[in-house]
């Protein structure tokens, strides 16, 4: 986790090293009930609807998510607040 303050926003990334997400498939990762992972069952746990929320909490406050490539082979989350 990394987090920067520039001009009127701060922006925190997070970064793993999994198998993150295809580019394709990063809008769809942020829809409700959206699972990509398809081993993810009623059993293991997940509805889909984590980043949803958090993309929906950090929109109504002005901020912004996105989903790239982290340098660590994974994915970056990187949240843009305003301040």
């Amino acid at each position: 986790m990394a987090i920067r303050i520039r001009n009127d926003e701060v922006i925190i990334t997070f970064d793993d090293n999994g198998a993150g997400i295809p580019q394709e498939r990063r809008a769809d990762a942020i829809r409700p009930f959206i699972r990509l992972e398809e081993s993810r069952n009623r059993r293991t746990g997940g509805a889909g609807l984590g980043l949803s929320i958090t993309s929906d909490v950090i929109l109504s406050h002005g901020g912004e998510l996105t989903l790239g490539d982290s340098p660590l082979g994974g994915l970056r989350v990187a949240v843009k607040l305003p301040v």
